[in-house]
């Protein structure tokens, strides 16, 4: 999928917590930015973030991942988008380079949704059996199970895009 984004002013907030010390109760956070990615068969909207390439960022990436399916009403995808994408955000974070990677998650219809993760490495992932002894090895496993066989590698100039997509397959009634 080609993504040519163009950012709108809209983000996702969530308000802080109430009680919050030195916070007022209103204030909101600001997750992600709301863009519209153009698929070459049509304009989508999605949410994006670049957070930093550390372990802690697949909390964040998950976030957003839950409040953009909730704000499109695919409350039934986010179980399995979470873990789809703290599995993809794993692998950039101990397999990419450089600092950051940038997280997306894009409604393709009113079923269906696909969340990515960019980074900044050329080197494409590989699904393989892991072996029972082995600790890890098995998060593409996982990435291919839930999301039934939907997922792959878009090489970019800089790195490349991991992505996988969630819902009834294209033309298959919803649950």
């Amino acid at each position: 999928m080609l993504e040519t984004a163009t950012r709108t002013p809209a983000a996702l907030a969530v308000p802080t917590p109430s009680g919050a010390v030195g916070r007022r109760a209103s204030r909101h956070i600001r997750i992600g930015s709301l863009v519209m990615v153009e698929t070459g068969t049509g304009t989508l909207p999605a949410y994006t973030e670049t957070l930093p390439r550390i372990p802690e960022s697949a909390r964040a990436a998950r976030r957003l991942v839950h409040l953009a399916l909730n704000v499109w009403g695919l409350n039934g995808l986010q179980d399995a988008a979470e873990v789809v994408i703290s599995e993809l955000l794993t692998n950039a974070v101990l397999h990419a380079r450089r600092e950051s990677v940038r997280v997306t998650v894009t409604r393709l219809s009113h079923e269906r949704a696909r969340v990515a993760v960019v980074d900044m490495s050329k080197k494409q992932p590989d699904l393989r059996p892991a072996g029972s002894e082995e600790e890890s090895g098995r998060g593409l496993a996982i990435v291919d199970a839930l999301s039934g066989g939907r997922w792959g590698v878009e090489s970019l100039t800089w790195g490349k895009r991991v992505w996988a997509e969630l819902g009834p397959r294209e033309g298959e009634p919803g649950e």
